[in-house]
């Protein structure tokens, strides 16, 4: 079993007990990351590609030490010139260890979509009981003054129109 995975803007090809170095991560020695922007699972021979991700598949992995690169050396020269700059640099990296493949784990993401959809429907009838003109653009505004049959409103300016309303 393996799976495409995004670990800090990177795509990484793991499998279980894998040790990777990726870009430098947050957290402690020993402590344990999950990783849920799975690209893509294989378990034996069945194929699931995300678009672009898979919902609920996530990566499980231990950090086992955080350590800096081969140092990489950068020279500017320019010449004739007596310009010369040298400078290095040494990335840092995460030493993690792939513990757990999950192609499935759904329940987080339904709970989140139960949640929302509760809160819309009071809000939508909050909007409906008031009227905020001052944050309607002019077109609406004048279309609100054709529904309410204003003669006139093509003239008036977006003040005027929302006197015109409220009264």
């Amino acid at each position: 079993m393996y799976a495409i995975v995004e670990i800090a803007g990177q795509q990484f090809k793991v499998a279980k007990d894998q040790k990777v170095y990726v870009h430098r991560l947050q957290g402690a020695e020993g402590s344990e990351v999950t990783f849920d922007n799975v690209m893509l699972v294989e378990d034996k021979g069945n194929v699931t590609i995300g678009a672009p991700a898979i919902v609920g598949a996530t990566v499980t992995a231990k950090i086992l030490s955080h350590l800096q690169g081969d140092k990489v050396i950068v020279f500017k020269k320019k010449r004739r010139k007596g310009y010369k700059k040298k400078n290095g640099h040494r990335q840092a990296f995460s030493e993690i260890q792939i513990e757990s493949i999950a192609a499935s784990g759904a329940k987080k993401p339904a709970k989140k979509e139960a949640a929302p959809k509760k809160e819309a429907a009071p809000k939508a009838e909050v909007k409906e009981a008031t009227t905020d003109y001052s944050s309607m653009t002019v077109a609406e505004l004048k279309a609100a003054a054709k529904e309410n049959g204003i003669s006139g409103y093509t003239s008036l300016k977006k003040a005027e129109l929302i006197e015109a309303l409220t009264k």
